[in-house]
């Protein structure tokens, strides 16, 4: 689909560290019909999927906690994140590469994935798009500590949680996360937790 109010768009790298910071210029046509220049900044790093892990008869979910940077830097004392299990594709179909993630952040390896929605998470200025799934794990499946992939400087820290105490997590604070806050939230609208 293509938007007829868009017009000599300018692409400029701002830089290319760790993903890829763009600048656009463009010509945007107000609803006025008038035309005006806009510059907007957008943050490329790609597309990515998270997945809820639940297991139906222990009434429990699994979840992460890892450092943030970002989070560290806007007030979070910690810096710590409570989140559901999550990746970005890197090139990857979003099923197989929530497979993966799982495996290697909680040391679960799970087979059946159910897609149930996606979203842009922050289309003011990145363009990711996340796949969002849920998938049923009982204890069989555990294969490893999990921890998150060894080249990747993750240390993540593998969380089963009660059901509810997941949902007053988002009420106290403890989750602020929002791939998580939907994902429970989903969960709990669906009495799959």
């Amino acid at each position: 689909m293509s938007n007829n109010r868009i017009k000599n768009i300018r692409q400029d790298v701002l830089s290319d560290n760790w993903y890829t910071l763009y600048k656009y210029t463009y010509d945007y046509q107000k609803d006025d019909g008038e035309w005006e220049t806009q510059i907007r900044e957008s943050y490329d790093r790609g597309n990515g999927a998270a997945i809820m892990l639940y297991n139906k008869q222990k009434g429990t979910v699994i979840l992460t906690r890892q450092f943030r940077m970002p989070t560290y830097v806007n007030g979070n004392p910690s810096g710590m994140m409570v989140e559901v299990c999550a990746g970005l594709l890197d090139g990857a179909n979003p099923e197989d590469c929530i497979r993966k993630e799982v495996e290697e952040e909680t040391g679960y390896q799970i087979h059946h994935v159910k897609k149930v929605f996606e979203s842009y998470m922050s289309p003011g200025a990145v363009t990711e798009i996340l796949y969002f799934f849920i998938g049923e794990y009982e204890e069989q499946m555990k294969v490893g500590e999990g921890g998150g992939a060894e080249d990747e400087s993750e240390n993540i820290e593998v969380l089963e949680v009660l059901n509810d105490k997941a949902i007053e997590m988002i009420g106290n604070g403890e989750i602020k996360d929002a791939k998580t806050i939907m994902l429970l939230q989903y969960a709990r609208i669906n009495n799959i937790i």
